[in-house]
């Protein structure tokens, strides 16, 4: 006979694979280290970068895996760069694209989003930045109905999957443009300080998403407002932290994470840093996290440490995910508009 823990398992990973198919309209894709993903959390992140003229990153999170042998599954490549550097004296473009997949549960409940992103970066004066874009995109969903069982297929002793489900499914895959806008205020009063903000709103457009007929459920997507601060404070020759902010809302769904990260100076002229911090996901999960730089290449790894009332099912072992982010420069010469802080 299956043990308790076995049957703990199983309701959990049939709830979880419920919810995300009944609920896919309230799902939205995630990172614990969203300042690493960044066009995913605000379009006027594209090109934000002012001391190198191009971005490239892959993001990695495994969630719930000794839960069920469907662990959901999020995954992202991004790029961004700056244009017309040279053309605008107190200003220039930003472009940029990114590639989102996410896998969840049973019925392999798939989202693959597709996004281009523009934004223009503004000096005001010597000493803040002022940044507004936008993002639009194609976004696919899709689930394998057979994968998944339902309460009225129940028959007593098991869950019988030729009998009907008596759900009023009518597409096991949809479709929708999705568009995003963003603005972002950066303040650098010296070298030691840099200080950004930023809020955007997502679903702009308010696509419609479901599985269901229309007639059935409110098949808009409802928007989703996100909002973040970050500062990087260089203490001295050899340590610089980076406290974060960030809080997103969507209908009656929050998170909020908050902590820091530091890089300390491995080698003395900053090609070579240690990166290790703490964050908190209010009411869900603790995320240590470290990392490596050297030269324009990083990569963080962190580890989510459940501590909601899902720590019964899964042991606390919530997730684990990492980032690996490469810069580059075209001109190696070119003049720095906004600098920031660094060894």
């Amino acid at each position: 006979m299956p043990s308790s823990s076995h049957w703990k398992k199983a309701a959990f990973a049939l709830v979880a694979a419920m919810t995300f198919v009944l609920s896919a309209g309230a799902q939205d894709l995630h990172f614990s280290q969203y300042f690493n993903s960044p066009l995913l959390v605000n379009p006027a992140n594209t090109g934000f970068a002012p001391d190198v003229d191009w971005r490239a990153g892959i993001n990695y999170r495994n969630q719930w895996s000794n839960i069920t042998n469907n662990p959901y599954k999020t995954m992202s490549a991004w790029g961004d760069m700056q244009l017309f550097n040279d053309r605008f004296e107190s200003g220039w473009l930003g472009v940029g694209g990114s590639l989102l997949r996410d896998v969840a549960g049973s019925g392999n409940l798939t989202s693959t989003k597709i996004y281009g992103s523009v934004a223009y970066h503004q000096m005001l004066g010597l000493a803040s930045l002022l940044s507004a874009g936008f993002s639009g995109g194609w976004v696919n969903k899709r689930v394998d109905l057979s994968k998944l069982t339902f309460d009225n297929q129940w028959n007593g002793d098991f869950f019988d999957i030729t009998l009907p489900n008596n759900e009023p499914f009518a597409y096991s895959a949809v479709g929708y443009f999705d568009l995003n806008v963003g603005m972002n205020y950066a303040y650098f009063p010296n070298d030691k300080v840099y200080l950004n903000a930023g809020a955007s709103v997502m679903h702009l457009n308010r696509p419609k998403e479901s599985f269901f007929s229309a007639t059935s459920v409110d098949a808009q997507l409802n928007m989703r407002y996100n909002f973040f601060v970050n500062a990087a404070v260089k203490l001295n020759d050899k340590w610089i932290i980076n406290p974060n902010v960030y809080y997103s809302r969507m209908t009656n769904a929050t998170e909020v994470v908050l902590g820091l990260n530091a890089n300390y100076n491995l080698s003395g002229d900053g090609s070579a840093q240690l990166i290790g911090g703490l964050y908190y996901r209010k009411d869900e999960a603790f995320i240590p996290m470290a990392g490596y730089q050297w030269n324009d290449l990083k990569l963080t790894i962190n580890y989510d440490a459940t501590t909601s009332s899902l720590k019964s099912y899964n042991q606390t072992k919530g997730a684990y995910e990492f980032s690996l982010v490469k810069t580059g420069l075209f001109n190696a010469t070119k003049p720095i508009k906004c600098p920031t802080v660094k060894f």
